[in-house]
């Protein structure tokens, strides 16, 4: 069975860098595709980015003006989203998701397969 398992996430202050990681298993061929979303208190579910797995073509869901790159370790079979220059308006829970077969939307239900989440906190 598919499980995407999140780590990484913690307390920041403003300005620093984070890293989150999407350990996946399960997956019997690569038609499928994993996204990070996030979910701010009271705000609904938000796409961020996704990547195909049988092309690893990345795709950024919302502006992340090149402060949030998706990237990958096929070995670890770990997607990851690196998180630069963080703001308290980035608190919030990640999760990574996956959607088999592959598509990369901004629609939530479109994903079948969700990890716990991971807690990321800005602030000073």
């Amino acid at each position: 069975q598919v499980q995407l398992v999140e780590s990484g996430g913690g307390l920041m202050q403003p300005g620093g860098s984070l890293r989150l990681s999407c350990a996946a298993s399960g997956f019997t061929s690569d038609d499928y595709s994993i996204a990070w979303f996030r979910q701010a208190p009271g705000k609904e579910r938000e796409a961020i980015s996704c990547m195909r797995s049988s092309t690893g073509i990345a795709y950024d869901l919302f502006s992340v003006k090149g402060l949030f790159t998706i990237f990958r370790d096929n070995a670890k079979n770990t997607v990851y989203l690196q998180m630069n220059s963080l703001n308290p308006e980035d608190t919030a829970v990640y999760y990574c998701a996956a959607a088999r077969p592959a598509t990369c939307s901004s629609y939530p239900p479109l994903y079948g397969y969700w990890g716990q989440g991971t807690q990321v906190t800005v602030s000073s």
